[in-house]
């Protein structure tokens, strides 16, 4: 790495605390930190990250570095799956059957990426590092429902009534942009087409825009969601997903019978009674009208 190319990427790791500080206090002052807390949360371990870092690089690399690195890098993984759920459970607030089904699929893919980054650890070549190879297959599983989060919104933000103005969803387009960055950079790394500091430059640039991306998004005033246009389907994605979750037992006939049962005899009783109510025509008129008549005849 060339002086000119370590300076700049010095200066951008002195900015991320800044800008994360930044966005922390914002979030703090107008109590978003109560809507999204574990956001909030990687924000502060991000700068507490860099206040126990950066006196340590100053003094030079050795063990203590490279295993505090390496813990930061893994929570840092946790906390960024866990702002995905947070997010998440965000976009399906008014959608509770979906919001629980989505939960339950965030813990079997939370097992699903620790238990393929324990196989990654143990199956590499002898050479490398267990703890760094599991690692890193846990940050790039994680960076992979990043860019798989921002793009379901985008897909998908219409149907939810997700305004592309609301926060959560500028948090998961800085993921995402963050995310897509990093995962390109490893391809083309691993295909010998950047180098080591042009991986970290780029890097560490895309990391910094994310964060002026969420500090945008943090003095946005619009945190309500966007007017349901086509939310009815929706609803039915939800109706038709509480309907499996709770099916129409198959005895159900029998009660839906004995109400049939039920009406036709209180039909039928009703039309007695009204029947029962009705005038009738009185038997005494046509006997008058008789006698009147006999009575006009004999008189004649």
């Amino acid at each position: 790495m060339t002086w000119h190319s370590h300076t700049v990427v010095l200066c951008l790791w002195c900015a991320q605390p800044t800008l994360q500080s930044m966005v922390a206090a914002i979030l703090w002052h107008r109590k978003l930190h109560k809507q999204f807390p574990v956001f909030f949360l990687f924000l502060l371990a991000q700068v507490a990250n860099f206040a126990i870092m950066f006196p340590l690089w100053l003094t030079g690399v050795g063990p203590t570095y490279f295993w505090l690195f390496w813990l930061g890098e893994a929570v840092n993984a946790v906390l960024g799956f866990k702002v995905i759920h947070e997010i998440f459970l965000d976009v399906f607030r008014p959608y509770h059957t979906l919001k629980d089904l989505g939960t339950l699929l965030f813990k079997w893919a939370g097992v699903v990426m620790l238990l393929v980054s324990v196989v990654v650890a143990f199956s590499g070549s002898s050479d490398q590092n267990p703890v760094m190879n599991a690692i890193t297959t846990l940050q790039l599983s994680v960076r992979i429902v990043q860019v798989g989060l921002i793009l379901f919104l985008l897909l998908f933000s219409h149907f939810l009534g997700v305004s592309w103005k609301q926060i959560s969803f500028g948090i998961s387009l800085g993921f995402g942009l963050f995310a897509g960055m990093e995962l390109m950079l490893w391809a083309l790394n691993s295909g010998g087409f950047v180098r080591h500091d042009s991986f970290d430059l780029i890097n560490m640039f895309t990391y910094n825009f994310a964060v002026v991306v969420w500090l945008g998004y943090s003095f946005s005033s619009q945190a309500g969601r966007a007017g349901a246009v086509n939310r009815l389907q929706t609803q039915r994605w939800e109706q038709g997903l509480a309907d499996l979750q709770h099916p129409v037992p198959s005895d159900s006939l029998i009660p839906m019978f004995e109400g049939m049962v039920e009406r036709a005899f209180s039909r039928s009783s009703n039309l007695e009674q009204t029947a029962d109510h009705l005038p009738l025509n009185d038997p005494g008129k046509p006997a008058r009208a008789n006698s009147a008549a006999a009575g006009s005849n004999r008189r004649a």
